[in-house]
């Protein structure tokens, strides 16, 4: 198939905010590695537009508003004919899924997870009941709907080898519906500032983003008067999009916690920041506020979870810890120590230069996107779990949705 008449309909769950979110900058980087391709790239959504949504325009990527439970959708897509669809998160798949195999049915269908919903929603349930998290505690009615999301694709795009290795031991997906694809990252490239060039602590996240509020919390309680003690002239300057008025009240420049909310320049106030600090006690997939400090010459004390997922088996660039105490002493030492701050440095350009090249990464899965292409009908007929959920699940959101449409249209 020429790579010139190739269309690939992105669903997207918001409208892209690179700046804003990892998850907005990741689908707008997948947009661009197939447009690289060759690929004609048409974004989609049902979403509200966003305050600090990017420009499609000018990336090159047309795109339409479409609407939920309405056959227009059914016209449009058939219209526009695409050689691919990536739904862009499990609900999206849900929501549109049926309606591209119905109208489209050659189309490559691939599910970018973004990540494992069911997992963070279980970590953070153990979280607000005080309890350690149970792999037990994964199969619940969300992993049910989100697994099953996986089944009916072709594809489907996992940011982190943790969760890919999750969903073929716990839950039995074939390897072979799944793609390992983290953060597509340039490799490092010119000067950051230097240790003495920088000061202060930095905490980035969008506050809509429960895990990130979270930390923001426990960072201001429990870990922050302990860092404040050892090192009363730092400052930690949180910022994040959508700050709520809950966040604003903690803002408290005597102590020395700032909360300075949305960054135009996410990397710009990065760079000028000695550590970044991200106690996240739950969550799920990669987390791109850390991978960016990398980027900048960030060294970053996290967690566990934090770091799951980017690291392998190379060392963290910073420090981790599980405990407000620990994680307070490694912050307080690692701010201090010029050299051991040189080396955290370092660790993070390796990093990104092994696990997160863009042009590698991106060549893999363009690969395994042209061999699926090639060999679409068998690679169906050997998942027929797939085939067996997309009969049933469509009839029943099929029927859902039209006596919904319907209902609609009486009003």
């Amino acid at each position: 198939m020429n790579n010139t008449a190739r269309t690939l309909l992105v669903i997207g769950y918001v409208w892209p905010e690179p700046n804003s979110s990892a998850a907005g900058g990741h689908l707008l980087s997948l947009m661009h590695l197939f447009q690289s391709n060759g690929w004609q790239i048409h974004f989609a959504s049902p979403a509200a537009r966003g305050e600090h949504e990017c420009d499609l325009t000018e990336e090159g990527i047309s795109s339409s508003e479409i609407a939920l439970n309405c056959s227009s959708f059914d016209t449009f897509v058939a219209e526009l004919n695409p050689t691919a669809v990536l739904f862009d998160r499990f609900m999206m798949e849900e929501q549109f899924g049926w309606r591209v195999e119905q109208a489209c049915p050659a189309a490559l269908r691939i599910l970018d997870m973004e990540d494992f919903h069911s997992l963070r929603q279980a970590r953070h349930e153990a979280v607000k009941k005080g309890q350690n998290y149970r792999e037990a505690d994964l199969f619940t009615e969300k992993a049910q709907r989100e697994v099953a999301a996986i089944f009916r694709c072709d594809l489907s795009l996992v940011i982190s080898e943790f969760e890919r290795d999750l969903l073929v031991s716990s839950y039995q997906v074939p390897e072979e519906l799944l793609v390992w694809c983290p953060f597509l990252l340039e490799p490092f490239t010119g000067r950051t500032p230097a240790y003495s060039e920088r000061e202060h602590l930095i905490s980035i996240g969008n506050f809509r983003h429960a895990p990130n509020w979270d930390a923001v919390l426990w960072l201001k309680r429990e870990i922050w008067p302990k860092i404040r003690r050892e090192l009363s002239e730092v400052e930690l300057h949180v910022y994040g999009a959508y700050p709520p008025p809950k966040a604003m009240q903690l803002h408290q420049p005597r102590e020395g916690f700032l909360i300075k909310g949305w960054a135009e320049d996410s990397r710009a106030v990065m760079a000028r920041a000695r550590l970044c600090v991200a106690p996240l006690r739950f969550g799920a997939g990669l987390k791109g506020k850390l991978t960016e400090a990398m980027l900048c010459g960030t060294p970053s004390v996290t967690t566990p979870v934090g770091a799951e997922g980017i690291q392998g088996s190379l060392p963290w660039p910073g420090a981790l810890a599980e405990e407000p105490k620990e994680f307070a002493r490694q912050v307080v030492a690692l701010y201090r120590d010029e050299r051991e701050w040189q080396l955290r440095q370092t660790c993070g350009y390796e990093l990104l230069e092994q696990r997160f090249h863009r042009e590698k990464i991106g060549r893999r899965v363009l690969e395994q996107v042209e061999s699926c292409l090639r060999n679409l009908q068998s690679h169906r007929r050997r998942n027929f779990i797939g085939q067996m959920l997309q009969h049933q699940t469509m009839k029943a959101t099929q029927y859902m949705s039209q006596w919904i449409e319907a209902k609609n249209r009486q009003k």
